[in-house]
């Protein structure tokens, strides 16, 4: 899956046979695309540094893009009866994302153009066999120049599916991957916390030490061990 969509975003690209002419192999694309990210670095270097309050703002406004989007396709989908299969794209897109540092850099780099865009969601959407809403909706997107808030939209969207359902998505951030055990340990202290029914997505962040971070809504439950040694550092400072 992953040498398919990296030759579908290869060819989107025109950098390569071009979308309807003889595809690429995974190994020969991913030559290419290196000397083109080299080429994207050197575009990049010649433009102002975003400052950090500038990156948090961007973030920002990524996410209140994100909501509106997301609502707006709920929507639509709910009442054309598709809600669920275009959940399962998203989540699917969303794994492919997190899998290819490639489709990472073609969603998010401004390097890429509007049209470039569109045409790699269209060949991920078309080889991965996406619902016609989700397919359009990806192409509208992408028109309108909102790729870099795709996952924003991703995670809004799930969290009103969820919601729909009569459950609450929560997002869990840990070390190490959790057992099985502790789990099932978590979930149903998240449902007598919450009071619903969590619908669990794990994420393994080693940097967080130990402990875990969850993410509810625009809740933040940080009980992570770099989260106390960073309150500790900072207690000591004061003192």
């Amino acid at each position: 899956m992953v040498a398919r969509l990296k030759i579908a975003c290869y060819q989107a690209r025109g950098l390569g046979e071009g979308v309807l002419g003889r595809p690429l192999s995974a190994e020969c694309f991913s030559k290419r695309f290196q000397a083109f990210k080299s080429d994207a670095k050197v575009c990049a270097s010649r433009r102002c540094q975003a400052t950090d309050g500038q990156r948090v703002a961007d973030e920002s406004k990524a996410t209140d893009v994100g909501v509106r989007y997301a609502q707006a396709l709920f929507e639509l989908a709910k009442s054309q009866g598709d809600a669920a299969a275009v959940e399962s794209d998203l989540k699917s897109l969303k794994a492919m994302r997190a899998d290819s540092a490639d489709l990472r850099t073609l969603i998010g780099s401004a390097v890429f153009d509007a049209e470039t865009k569109g045409r790699a969601l269209a060949a991920i959407a078309d080889a991965a066999g996406f619902a016609p809403t989700t397919r359009k909706f990806l192409g509208l997107v992408a028109s309108n120049r909102r790729a870099n808030a795709i996952p924003a939209m991703i995670s809004s969207f799930e969290k009103l599916a969820a919601e729909d359902r009569g459950a609450i998505s929560a997002e869990v951030t840990t070390a190490l991957p959790l057992t099985e055990a502790q789990s099932k340990a978590l979930a149903a202290s998240l449902r007598t916390a919450l009071g619903k029914d969590p619908e669990i997505e794990t994420k393994v962040d080693p940097a967080i030490l130990g402990g875990l971070k969850v993410r509810v809504g625009s809740r933040l439950y940080d009980a992570s061990l770099k989260s106390r040694l960073d309150s500790l550092k900072f207690a000591l400072k004061r003192a």
